[in-house]
């Protein structure tokens, strides 16, 4: 803890002196892309599109999950969501999953949850329909599962009544990349072939 303590006494000075650039930001924020990506800490949005403050929009849930639309239920992911797009108008979303996904990997495997209720219930809303049965031998960093899962999740955005009029009117681009930890990697998913390949 201390090494991120003393990190952070420092980052005014890093930022140009006093926070001289950081300046700008109090007037607002203007960020064109939002980046929505797994709570796992080996994923840096930031430090993988070396974007620097103010350029991303970032959402980041358990297995980058998009909660169904629900305007009677309403969950931080779809405020944020309605946010980006509606206040921020930004122009493009990236929704990126990444290899050797804890979240994906135990959807896959179908693994017992029961003793983590809040995580066995929040995966439980995203599973791609019919599962992975089709997938047998994928090996730990869940590859095709991750990609399959991310590509579901993106379809979930859609569905979004901003999201879709966005995208209808032509202001919105979609995007769905998968992240190799490993290697730092990027693949995106190419429509109309359905295959990832490199960016």
């Amino acid at each position: 803890m201390q090494r991120l303590i003393d990190r952070v006494r420092t980052f005014p000075a890093r930022c140009g002196g006093s926070g001289r650039d950081l300046k700008k930001f109090e007037t607002g924020q203007r960020p064109s892309v939002m980046f929505i990506t797994c709570s796992d800490s080996r994923i840096v949005p930031t430090l993988l599109t070396a974007s620097g403050p103010g350029e991303l929009f970032e959402l980041r849930t358990a297995g980058n999950i998009i909660p169904p639309y629900d305007p009677d239920a309403p969950t931080s992911e779809m405020a944020t969501i309605e946010y980006a797009v509606c206040v921020l108008k930004v122009s493009d979303i990236i929704l990126c999953g990444h290899s050797h996904c804890g979240a994906v990997g135990a959807l896959a495997r179908g693994e017992d949850l029961r003793t983590l209720p809040a995580v066995h219930g929040w995966l439980g809303r995203c599973t791609p329909a019919g599962g992975f049965p089709d997938l047998e031998d994928f090996g730990p960093a869940c590859e095709q599962p991750v990609q399959r899962h991310a590509v579901t999740q993106l379809d979930a955005l859609r569905d979004y009544p901003c999201v879709s009029r966005a995208v209808s009117e032509g202001r919105l681009g979609l995007h769905t990349w998968y992240y190799e930890v490993h290697t730092g990697a990027v693949q995106t998913h190419r429509l109309p072939s359905g295959t990832f390949s490199s960016l």
